[in-house]
């Protein structure tokens, strides 16, 4: 894939700007949540431009500010002994399990910024989610009443949409199972709709491979590429396999850092790579 960087020669319009993506790889769940709510605050502040981080999990269960409790069917001690944690957190949506080969994507945008409204930004991800699958060879979609990213006659989940704002920025976005283990969603009832069962890019396919970082990596890029044609947006930034997890990591770190010092001072776009 190639590097998308752009012309740095940043547009006037801010609906013309850059969203910048990272692929961050294998990342625990709390610390992609604290990372997300940094990023939030420099976003608010006009620190730095709208970002897209893009990576995997290890096993753990999400639930959104609105779920209903009763929809995780494992015990807490059989959770304990698996060693998966729940999670109370602010994101809309249902209980969501994350977990090795499933694309977990974090969208930090302002929404004034873009002209946008929730809504829409959710059919944006959902189309996203669709592009995604459909570059890799399964045909999936949206359906009525019901967000996310469905297979077949609609009672197949292929992806999860889920988002929180915040001081007009968004953040949490979408998940997409590529080679999850679809065994762990046993874990929990999704969406609370009886007869929906969870499913994959592998399991649409008729294949069997084990979860793998580099398939969530390949599925990343596409659902990026996607997502920007779904928002009408230039990308900017490396996409899998051309990007290196722990140097993305460290670049964005080093802008987080920019973004404080220069919050301190002057609200100048720190955003840039």
């Amino acid at each position: 894939m190639e590097r998308l960087d752009h012309d740095p020669q940043s547009p006037t319009d801010s609906r013309d700007r850059p969203l910048t993506v990272w692929w961050l790889g294998r990342t625990p769940y709390r610390d992609a949540w604290d990372l997300q709510h940094r990023l939030v605050a420099a976003r608010a502040e006009g620190a730095i431009d709208d970002q897209l981080l893009l990576l995997e999990h290890e096993p753990v269960l999400t639930l959104g500010r609105h779920s209903d409790p009763s929809h995780v069917v494992a015990s807490p001690a059989e959770l304990a002994a698996r060693g998966i944690e729940l999670i109370e957190t602010e994101r809309g949506g249902e209980v969501t399990y994350h977990g090795p080969g499933q694309l977990t994507g974090y969208i930090i945008v302002k929404l004034t910024d873009r002209g946008l409204l929730v809504r829409p930004l959710v059919r944006a991800l959902e189309a996203a989610l669709s592009g995604a699958c459909s570059a890799m060879g399964v045909e999936a979609g949206p359906k009525p009443e019901y967000p996310g990213c469905w297979c077949g006659d609609g009672m197949r989940k292929i992806g999860a949409v889920g988002v929180r704002i915040e001081r007009g920025v968004s953040y949490h976005g979408v998940a997409l199972n590529v080679t999850a283990r679809l065994a762990d969603f046993d874990l929990i009832d999704a969406c609370g709709i009886p007869g929906v069962v969870s499913t994959s890019i592998d399991r649409e396919l008729g294949l069997a491979a084990e979860p793998s970082t580099e398939s969530v990596g390949r599925a990343g890029a596409a659902f990026a590429v996607a997502l920007g044609r779904a928002l009408g947006v230039p990308l900017r930034g490396a996409l899998a396999p051309l990007a290196e997890p722990v140097a993305e990591r460290a670049a964005l770190e080093e802008m987080l850092g920019r973004a404080t010092a220069a919050s301190s001072t002057t609200p100048a776009a720190a955003g840039a790579r």
